[in-house]
């Protein structure tokens, strides 16, 4: 059973239909036993950082979330990747769940439309079980303003757009992706189907 955790700021249905489409159960859930007993969980996100961490904070989940970090694989998808990192500097410095090294920062785009939505390339940096399959080249689907800023060891996969923007990251069984997988096709699918697969 994958947990898709619910706190009032998540894109649930899409990644719930994306879950159903592959054959995965899951379930919408805040309930902290519901989401102890998961197999795997999955942190969407849509909004502004300090408000999505004040509601994770205000349901107790941020602690029931990194506990169990430890023990199964977590996707965090869009601002639920950013809330993976120490820290964020939208509107104001807020401390994230810190389950991976590094911070959120404004995306530096001179001449580029922000936020950057649309389709983006690929390209590698470093393997990890969610990006078996996926090409150079493959495009994804991307709808933000800021990006992760952390060391080339914790990303998988990137973009390009006014610089590097991380699109997949990773520690352990630990994963985020700024772009959606839920909306971008086979790719995204493939994604989610990895991390559905994982042990």
């Amino acid at each position: 059973m994958i947990g898709i955790i619910d706190y009032g700021a998540g894109n649930l249905f899409s990644v719930k239909n994306a879950l159903d489409h592959l054959g995965f159960a899951n379930s919408i859930t805040r309930d902290e036993d519901e989401i102890r007993s998961a197999d795997k969980l999955i942190l969407p996100g849509v909004g502004a950082f300090p408000d999505a961490m004040r509601l994770l904070r205000d349901l107790g989940l941020d602690r029931v979330i990194c506990e169990e970090a430890e023990k199964k694989p977590l996707l965090g998808i869009c601002l639920g990747m950013q809330m993976l990192f120490e820290k964020s500097f939208e509107f104001e410095e807020t401390k994230g769940l810190s389950l991976i090294p590094g911070e959120v920062r404004a995306i530096e785009a001179p001449g580029l439309k922000i936020p950057n939505i649309g389709w983006s390339e690929l390209f590698l940096q470093n393997s990890c079980p969610l990006s078996q399959g996926i090409q150079e080249g493959d495009m994804v689907y991307y709808v933000h303003s800021y990006k992760a800023v952390t060391e080339n060891k914790y990303i998988s996969l990137y973009s390009e757009y006014g610089g590097v923007v991380p699109g997949l990251v990773f520690r352990d069984r630990i994963f985020g992706t700024q772009f959606h997988p839920e909306k971008s096709g086979k790719v995204g699918l493939r994604m989610l189907k990895n991390f559905g697969e994982m042990k």
